[in-house]
């Protein structure tokens, strides 16, 4: 781990700017993740200010004078390669992935055919574009189903359809936040997270939802779900759906932080759903709880996410 007072005293002199709110559908949770970002920031006795990015961020980020840019976007814009790539424009180094790695991290078509690549086992899955004719589409699909928008997170617009009529509503459900929906075979089992912070693995958390499944209101609710550190799973499932999260971390070419989420079946095998490549920092959100498991404190979290950027030099 880091020596904070020395990180603290590199980064003496620099401006940071902490991204939050945005345009997209997760404008919210994104204003808390940045508020407990900039507070922490504070906190160590750095020179930070908090930056609502709409499309003047440019604009903004200039006149601020800001050298560095700690990104706590969710979503469209932040999270998908947008932000990151007007960084680079303007010099600006920044946390988190970089432009690729975050374009295809958002995008879970693409994340899947990366899992197949590299081997990593993901659950079977179809796609339906906007526009099509969903009855035919959906004519040989089968509950039970998992649909999600292709991109977004906070699991928005996200059914799980347990039965065959429930598939159609599910659909447009998914298209009212993006033109791509991803049909994904659904898999019975507890969900597992594992967070990553560079060639850090933090331990895997079982969530446990208060009711459902873990959806918008459960991840972002106080009480809306039980987190189990470490996971009541064999030490064999859990040290392999580490090594999945890693292996789809890498080959993606993420950097800083990022927070995977796989689900186990009866037989105990994992299964990788997705990756977050902006994990929320909210008093309910998993990243800092996997550091706090290590016993790293949300202060330490955020310095190490902002050393990630300087020393990576983008």
């Amino acid at each position: 781990m880091m020596n904070s007072e020395n990180a603290v005293t590199r980064l003496k002199g620099k401006k940071i700017g902490v991204l939050m709110g945005g345009m997209s559908n997760e404008r919210e949770v994104s204003l808390k993740t940045g508020a407990a970002i900039l507070a922490s920031l504070k906190r160590l006795g750095m020179d930070a200010v908090g930056i609502d990015a709409g499309r003047d961020v440019c604009v903004q980020l200039a006149a601020m004078k800001v050298d560095i840019a700690f990104i706590a976007l969710h979503g469209k814009y932040g999270e998908d390669g947008c932000v990151q790539g007007a960084l680079t424009m303007m010099g600006i180094p920044y946390t988190g992935a970089g432009v690729a790695a975050s374009a295809m991290a958002m995008n879970k078509r693409v994340t899947k055919l990366v899992c197949q690549s590299v081997g990593v086992r993901t659950p079977a899955w179809r796609e339906l574009a906007k526009g099509a004719d969903i009855a035919q589409a959906l004519a040989s699909v089968k509950a039970p189903v998992v649909v999600k928008p292709t991109s977004g997170g906070s699991s928005i617009g996200v059914s799980i359809c347990l039965a065959d009529a429930d598939i159609g509503p599910a659909v447009k459900k998914a298209f009212a936040e993006d033109r791509e929906a991803i049909i994904e075979d659904f898999i019975a089992g507890p969900l597992i997270t594992v967070g990553i912070l560079g060639d850090m693995i933090f331990p895997a958390i079982e969530i446990e939802p208060a009711n459902g499944f873990y959806d918008y209101s459960n991840k972002y609710t106080p009480g809306g779900a039980t987190y189990h550190i470490p996971a009541r799973l064999p030490q064999p499932t859990l040290d392999e759906a580490c090594q999945m999260a890693m292996k789809i971390h890498t080959a993606l070419g993420c950097r800083g932080a990022t927070r995977s989420e796989l689900i186990v079946d009866k037989e105990g095998l994992p299964w990788f759903l997705e990756i977050n490549t902006i994990p929320g920092m909210t008093q309910t959100s998993l990243l800092p709880k996997g550091a706090a498991a290590l016993g790293m404190s949300f202060d330490d979290l955020a310095l190490t996410m902002l050393m990630e950027a300087v020393d990576d030099g983008r």
